[in-house]
């Protein structure tokens, strides 16, 4: 019954919640196998890249491993939480809007109810950098794996660097 429960409580959660975060499609870098499967597709780790909806002249790529085999080929694989990411200023920075520490840039769900993996932001005022992790959560248990990368705001041409500091709601 308490199973029950939290299966409809989180398909309402996904239903309820429409984020910004949601709306952006990662690109697909590339793949790798990792592991050969006789029935369905291989093991994998694949590498996508996605542009800071907010902070345009920022870019994240991350990896993670996406199983393979005939449960993995229907989509009710349980994905692990292992994932790296690498996020780097890629041009000149402009903040589109305020946000708070630990906004959330992208979500993207990780198994068929419970898990989803999520890229926070956040600001370390004193030295003007961004701040991105990358963890995966569960519904009831949670994920103490994580990911952490740093943006300096560096001038880039001729402009000069903007101030995190300016754009996060206090």
């Amino acid at each position: 019954m308490k199973k029950l429960f939290y299966a409809i409580f989180a398909s309402v959660l996904m239903l309820v919640s429409t984020q910004v975060a949601q709306a952006q499609k990662p690109d697909m870098i590339f793949k790798k196998s990792t592991v050969w499967k006789m029935l369905g597709p291989d093991h994998k780790l694949v590498t996508y890249a996605i542009d800071d909806p907010i902070v345009e002249g920022v870019s994240c790529h991350f990896t993670v491993p996406e199983k393979g085999g005939f449960s993995g080929m229907l989509g009710l694989a349980e994905e692990v939480s292992d994932i790296s990411l690498a996020c780097r200023q890629v041009g000149p920075v402009k903040f589109k809007d305020t946000f708070e520490q630990g906004d959330e840039m992208y979500r993207k769900s990780r198994s068929v109810f419970f898990k989803k993996m999520r890229i926070i932001r956040g600001c370390d005022k004193k030295r003007n950098v961004l701040v991105y992790i990358v963890y995966s959560d569960k519904l009831i248990e949670g994920s103490p794996k994580n990911s952490t990368s740093t943006v300096p705001i560096m001038p880039w041409g001729k402009d000069d660097a903007p101030s995190c500091a300016k754009y996060v709601e206090d």
